[in-house]
């Protein structure tokens, strides 16, 4: 919503004062000059955007039906970098589900940026195990996920739907074109599955907020049921969803329940979202006239609170729970109001208490790890520092939702003196890989440790030895360990411990009663970037058992409990049921789990065809330049696909000088960012005095978290125009 005081007035009101406004605005400029017009272009402003020209890759929506049916979006210079590159893992839900439809502040911010901003406090979620289905919205015609956000959801299991919206004066125009006719509106839907099927996404949320001839009915019926029917044949598992909104006497009329006056459209595609301003029993009656297709009945919950049941904000759980009972599925409406009101203490905190009442609610709707190989570093897709394997590669501020990894499963209590250790994912502390870690800290008593909750998987496991791997840097009395659960066939439960490696003895001893088994890491190795950074790795065999959940367990170090234990004796009373407790520090990295037979094999350099395409310089003051280019690989033989990411670095090479014929380096190797498909636009790079050339060097990274060594990666040998 365009308004800042749209929590306040509900939908045919805000429908007329935008009318209002734009036929006043549309007056007074009719009586200015031409040239004076607001939108007339200016000397002295920015070129319009031009989506043919090189330029930093965006996102950005479709805004008329003409664009639409030329399909020039696919003409543009942004497109090839708009693609997601994370495949959705097949599976549905035969359950009530939640779809949450993002409405961030109109869309389209910091998430535009394809390659990533520098906005540190960039909005985000992470809570994707509370989530079925993600909806991008905003209020352009054609609304198409940015892929940072299909790309995240994919990983953990969400679906992804694009909005194809009609609202106010131009909304009716668009109506009638699109409408015209049969043949149009088949036209229109077979554009729409064909932007969902190249960018990736799977569907579209489909909200016609006009009133229409209800002569025009049968042709809309005939473009819901044309898109979905060719979405579901392009993308396996595709949802088209209908929005509550005009009805079938062509009537925008928002009825908050599946009735007759909407249920047709309901019955020719995969849901409806229904409007948010239901009474209690409106979910009850719709599921009954949805039938067997209740949980395709998402009833809407507008988080601002306008006009919504329960009043959202902070009793957004108070709708979950009447829905939860009734069966039917939930549609949460702008999240992103925690971030736009500023809730406080911050957001990290604010968003992590307003999901504890989803969760709370309907508890967790995903589950991970389910497949091999697994790898989390925590990263929340923005940070202060960029680290790549124990060392920092970058130490500017940045955000790209696409270098989100697996979210852990943190339970919030929102009493810090309940619990004995704080757990937060940090992003101040130097990070093991990514921009962001998990910390503990806090006190713990002698004897006693400490469990929380890091992931809640379904993943079965087969005969072949399963490595779990994870960093930890820490004190040396702070241990940190994984503490597993295994559920067999027959639904018996077992729990192993991987202890750490500072703690045979204190591990054998004190956790034999607690746990079934207790497993020693099998290797312990140091980060060469950082040798703080542990690297521990430990095996268990447990085929045919489905790994069920994660745990850390935060512990003290036997040294340290010897001397508390001498302490006491020397005081000549037995405090071993009584002891102070000690402080307690230690920061997880990252955790990779897989067999010995997912261990990645990275192509050499030469396996790789690097060009560079687009070249622009710039020439600077006293010899300097600045280019731009567009860096594209392709792997030769073999598939790609292994390949999740790629790191972008760049060496400037000063001009050779006697005895050294190889050139020497101008300042440090750069980090440039991220990709997530076979390219990268670098823009106005700058190019010292004296370079000779440019050395791009694409760091390959396999699914597991490996990274190809920097020394034998493909890369790119740019000379220096004019050097």
């Amino acid at each position: 919503m365009p308004f800042p005081f749209r929590c306040f007035i509900n939908r045919q009101i805000l429908a007329l004062i935008h009318n209002l406004l734009k036929t006043i605005g549309n007056y007074i400029l009719s009586l200015l000059p031409v040239m004076a017009k607001p939108d007339a272009p200016s000397a002295a402003g920015p070129p319009p955007f031009d989506p043919s020209q090189p330029a930093p890759p965006v996102s950005f929506p479709i805004s008329t039906l003409d664009d639409l049916e030329s399909r020039s979006y696919f003409d543009s210079f942004h497109f090839p970098f708009n693609k997601a590159s994370v495949r959705l893992r097949p599976g549905g839900a035969d359950r009530p589900r939640i779809l949450v439809c993002h409405d961030m502040a109109g869309g389209y911010l910091d998430d535009k940026w394809v390659q990533g901003g520098s906005n540190a406090d960039a909005y985000t979620i992470w809570h994707w195990y509370l989530i079925d289905v993600f909806v991008y919205f905003s209020h352009t015609l054609v609304t198409l996920p940015p892929p940072c956000w299909t790309n995240t959801a994919h990983k953990h299991g969400v679906k992804v739907l694009g909005t194809f919206i009609t609202e106010w004066n131009e909304g009716r125009v668009n109506a009638n074109k699109l409408l015209a006719t049969k043949e149009s509106t088949h036209m229109y839907a077979e554009r729409l599955t064909e932007l969902a099927t190249a960018l990736g996404f799977d569907g579209w949320l489909i909200n016609m907020e006009v009133d229409l001839d209800v002569r025009q009915i049968p042709n809309l019926k005939e473009f819901i049921s044309h898109l979905t029917k060719t979405m579901h044949s392009s993308v396996p598992g595709s949802l088209v969803i209908w929005y509550d909104s005009v009805t079938v006497d062509g009537n925008l009329s928002w009825q908050n329940q599946l009735n007759e006056s909407n249920k047709p459209f309901f019955d020719i595609c995969d849901g409806i979202f229904v409007n948010y301003t239901w009474k209690e029993d409106y979910p009850k009656l719709s599921a009954t006239v949805a039938g067997d297709r209740k949980f395709d009945v998402y009833m809407g919950i507008d988080v601002f609170g306008r006009g919504t049941y329960g009043g959202g904000q902070w009793d957004t759980n108070v709708a979950l729970d009447v829905l939860k009972k009734d069966e039917v599925s939930a549609a949460l409406f702008a999240p992103g109001w925690i971030y736009e009101t500023k809730q406080p203490p911050d957001f990290q905190t604010a968003q992590n208490r307003w999901w504890s009442l989803v969760e709370k609610s309907w508890g967790v709707l995903q589950n991970y790890p389910q497949v091999l190989p697994f790898y989390s570093s925590f990263d929340q897709g923005h940070g202060q520092h960029i680290a790549i394997d124990g060392g920092q590669a970058s130490s500017a501020p940045w955000n790209n939702i696409s270098s989100q990894s697996f979210q852990p499963f943190i339970h919030f209590s929102g009493d810090t003196s309940a619990d004995s250790i704080q757990v937060l994912v940090d992003f101040k502390e130097a990070s093991y890989s990514g921009g962001g870690n998990i910390t503990f800290k806090g006190t713990l008593k002698d004897d006693a440790y400490f469990a929380t909750r890091l992931f809640q998987g379904e993943l079965l496991l087969g005969d072949l030895p399963v490595h779990f791997t994870y960093s930890v840097k820490s004190d040396e009395s702070s241990l940190l360990g994984l503490s597993l659960e295994f559920s067999s066939f027959v639904k018996e439960k077992t729990s192993v411990l991987l202890a750490h490696s500072r703690s045979t003895l204190l591990a054998m001893n004190h956790f034999s009663s607690k746990f079934s088994k207790v497993i020693m890491p099998r290797r312990v190795t140091k980060s060469a970037a950082d040798p703080g950074w542990v690297i521990q790795e430990s095996s268990i065999t447990m085929n045919g058992y489905t790994l069920t959940e994660i745990h850390v367990v935060c512990y003290r170090a036997k040294l340290e409990l010897d001397k508390l234990r001498l302490n006491s004796e020397t005081d000549g009373v037995d405090n071993s049921l009584a002891r102070s407790p000690t402080e307690f520090s230690a920061i997880l990295g990252h955790i990779t789990v897989k067999t010995s037979a997912q261990n990645p094999i990275f192509p050499p350099s030469t396996s790789w065809l690097v060009e560079g395409q687009d070249i622009k310089w710039t020439s600077g003051s006293q010899g300097s330049k600045t280019v731009s280019v567009k860096v594209i690989w392709t792997l030769k033989n073999g598939d790609s696909s292994l390949f999740p990411k790629y790191n972008i670095f760049v060496k400037k090479i000063a001009n050779q000088e006697v005895g050294k014929p190889g050139g020497m380096l101008v300042g440090a190797q750069e980090y440039l960012g991220v990709a997530q498909v076979e390219a990268f636009y670098v823009s106005d790079l700058a190019v010292p005095s004296g370079t000779s050339n440019l050395k791009f060097i694409i760091q390959v990274c396999a699914v597991d978290g490996a990274s190809q060594k920097v020394d034998d990666s493909p890369s790119l040998l740019l000379p220096v125009e004019g050097s």
